[in-house]
């Protein structure tokens, strides 16, 4: 039976579309589309369990695959099989999973999965854009609670034109590289890097890109009507009493508030409000508190968020004491680890990060090996948040998605002002020692000093800053907070984060929570973290204010060379026993690259100390040097022959040459010790290659002066032997007969 096909198309313009097709693949999960543009098809599907999970949250898991045979590929490794998801693949995760998790009902508990798989990659697209389209439209045609259709677009700005989901070669150029998850309505999510824009492109960037996911958004909703509609599930919802909870807030809301006006540490005030909360349950009998224990401390969570952010709204005070606009006390330092090519701290409150880098050849770069992309990191960064530095015992089970996300913004902060010229692969790792807010941020302040401590040479500076938003709709009030603190992070209408330099931004990341946020408190919002980032620069450039003027002497130094394409075979010898051998004497690391544009070597040497990089580029001149036809150069006898000295280069050691015994001086030499020894130096005319030997030719007495009465040789009669060669040749008798007429005859 032909399956019944519902589609729906989005043209993005230039040529460019996105079609939605349901019907005919995945039927039996609760919704499945397949989003293609051009030859790149997304499979999402999405199932949800029918009964409620004994968990006080949403268990959703968005999962994001791309699959190697999508683009004709076979996966790396010794098992060819896909397994665990790379970076790329989780951050396109974590970026759908953001917009989706707050439009479902909050006591929606059952177990919800959300499945993107990369089924035909387009290299002129990007399929991570196309993500948060496939996922709210699958939803769209399920049965789930769900809010609205939401979608995702990616902007770019080429030559000042913003463009959606531009292709790879067009990112390449662009100034901007912003994802933007949003409704109809409201934007939701915004994450990106930037090339030090300002504060209102920004905003521009973010409504441009919203204009074209409100189309995405309207394309659902047809797709979903002319599929048809199904109706919303029924769920059992979490009790509510709304007795108890004007309960619990007439006897915690004045305490929590006074607790948090008077500006208490984080042990300390949370120590007092688990007290508030311990004198609340103690209000309950024991049965009491067995049937309605999970909403006490519900309604109490309800209570303390209240009076926190009323108290903000309303004084201008924080949990910490301070105001809105106070970024809490920094102390910094560089050069804390004596071993490692570059360190610092940097503390902020209780939040510190401790950074390093390592300077590397391109052998060290990070290789992404994906379906939709292959290719190499020269600066990457890494990002640590072990349980200790919240003050936790928990199992470590490897990398969390949010060590990935954390250190992908970092690095996307720092690296635009890497210089393309440095020479170096850079690792950057971050290990949070302390978190109490956006230690995120702390990694990029500390990265940056870390960075000039080790010597790289960054354009500027760059500084992060945590940002907040609460606001009340009904009075129209609302308050930006700087450098937020972990307790302050969920229960504000919007978070987020800006990394950049004194010129403009270079990455954000913003989660926004509530409905209908306007642009002008969102620029208001950026102006506010702007002044904060440069504060919070200024700690750093009092640390350390330039990039350190070189290496440290324990570091590598490395420089870069450029040989011709034939001349590599030459330098990595037969089976790798040249470069191996060199490495080895000088204690160096030796990379080689070939640069197919203009067909020639890169030569990479990495070494301590600058006697074996020394060496090594003797050695590489030496393999390069060419003599010129007429030039007099200085040489020194390495070998004696009877027929001559075997000479070599002073400038180009180990390029040798015959200086033949008829060469030495005027005077008939008998014996070659009569005239040179070893390791005698000299000079010598270097004639090019001589026709008659084929042999490089260099002659000592060419620039002696001659003998007076001195009288040269006649030189060899070639007529003569040219006469023996025509009469042995060209004049034997005709009437010889060929051979085969003789053995007849």
């Amino acid at each position: 039976m032909i399956p019944k096909v519902f589609k729906e198309v989005i043209d993005l313009g230039d040529g460019r579309e996105i079609s939605i097709e349901t019907g005919k693949l995945a039927k039996q999960a609760h919704g499945s589309v397949v989003v293609q543009s051009g030859k790149c098809m997304l499979l999402c599907t999405v199932v949800s369990n029918y009964k409620q999970s004994d968990v006080d949250f949403l268990p959703l898991t968005v999962d994001y695959r791309e699959k190697f045979a999508a683009a004709g590929r076979y996966p790396g490794g010794f098992f060819k099989r896909e397994a665990r998801p790379s970076d790329g693949e989780v951050l396109t995760m974590r970026l759908v999973d953001r917009v989706l998790r707050p439009l479902f009902p909050k006591d929606y508990h059952a177990e919800t999965q959300v499945m993107i798989q990369l089924m035909s990659h387009d290299e002129n697209v990007m399929p991570d854009a196309m993500a948060g389209l496939a996922a709210s439209a699958a939803i769209q045609l399920s049965d789930f609670p769900f809010e609205c259709p939401i979608s995702e677009a990616r902007v770019g700005r080429v030559n000042g034109e913003f463009i959606i989901n531009p292709t790879r070669a067009q990112l390449a150029e662009s100034d901007i590289d912003m994802m933007i998850g949003a409704s109809a309505d409201s934007v939701m999510m915004v994450e990106g890097e930037m090339n030090e824009i300002s504060e209102e492109e920004m905003a521009d960037a973010i409504k441009f890109a919203h204009e074209a996911i409100k189309v995405q958004c309207a394309a659902q909703v047809k797709l979903a009507e002319a599929f048809g509609k199904k109706e919303t599930r029924e769920y059992t919802p979490e009790r509510e009493d709304e007795e108890l909870a004007k309960k619990i807030k007439d006897l915690a809301y004045d305490k929590v508030y006074e607790i948090a006006r008077n500006g208490s540490s984080k042990k300390e005030r949370g120590e007092a409000f688990a007290a508030i909360k311990e004198d609340v349950k103690a209000t309950f009998t024991e049965e009491e508190l067995e049937d309605y224990g999970d909403l006490v401390s519900k309604y109490y969570a309800k209570a303390e968020k209240a009076a926190i952010r009323n108290l903000t709204l309303d004084e201008g005070l924080r949990l910490d004491g301070r105001k809105t606009d106070e970024i809490r006390p920094i102390w910094c330092e560089v050069d804390y680890l004596p071993s490692t090519h570059g360190s610092s701290i940097f503390t902020r409150g209780e939040t510190q990060a401790l950074a390093t880098v390592t300077l590397g050849t391109s052998r060290d770069a990070n290789q992404i090996d994906m379906p939709s992309f292959e290719g190499e990191e020269n600066f990457y960064l890494h990002y640590n948040f072990p349980p200790f530095c919240t003050g936790e015992a928990r199992p470590i089970r490897g990398t969390s998605r949010r060590e990935v996300g954390h250190g992908n913004l970092a690095q996307r902060g720092l690296k635009g002002m890497i210089p393309e010229d440095c020479p170096y692969t850079v690792r950057v790792v971050s290990e949070v020692l302390e978190s109490n807010g956006s230690s995120s941020m702390a990694t990029v302040c500390a990265g940056t000093m870390a960075l000039m401590d080790a010597g790289v040479k960054m354009t500027r500076p760059v500084s992060g800053i945590a940002m907040g938003l609460i606001s009340d709709a009904e009075s129209g009030k609302y308050a930006v907070l700087s450098d937020i603190l972990g307790d302050e992070d969920h229960l504000g209408d919007m978070d987020f984060k800006v990394t950049g330099t004194s010129e403009g931004i270079t990455a954000c990341q913003m989660d926004i929570k509530v409905k209908g946020l306007s642009y002008e408190i969102l620029v208001n919002a950026l102006k506010q973290a702007r002044e904060g980032r440069l504060h919070i620069l200024g700690k750093i450039t009092d640390t350390i204010a330039a990039p350190a003027e070189s290496v440290k002497e324990h570091a590598p130094t490395m420089i870069t060379r450029r040989i011709p394409n034939e001349f590599i075979g030459a330098l990595i010898g037969p089976g790798g026993k040249v470069i191996q051998e060199m490495q080895k004497e000088t204690g160096t690391t030796i990379v080689i690259n070939e640069d197919p544009v203009t067909e020639e070597g890169i030569v990479e040497i990495l070494g301590v100390g600058q006697e074996g990089i020394k060496a090594v580029t003797a050695k590489i001149d030496a393999l390069l040097f060419k003599p010129e036809k007429g030039s007099v150069y200085e040489v020194k006898v390495i070998k004696m022959l009877d027929f001559g000295a075997v000479v070599e280069y002073t400038e180009a050691p180990g390029n040798e040459v015959l200086l033949h015994v008829s060469e030495l001086a005027w005077e008939r030499t008998e014996n070659v010790a009569d005239v040179v020894n070893m390791g005698d130096v000299f000079d010598v005319k270097y004639f090019g290659v001589d026709p008659r030997t084929r042999k490089e030719k260099v002659s000592r007495k060419a620039i002696l002066p001659k003998p007076e009465g001195f009288v040269e040789r006649p030189p060899r009669d070639d007529k003569r032997s040219s006469g023996r060669d025509n009469r042995g040749k060209d004049n034997r008798r005709d009437d010889r007969k060929p051979r085969q007429d003789r053995k007849e005859d």
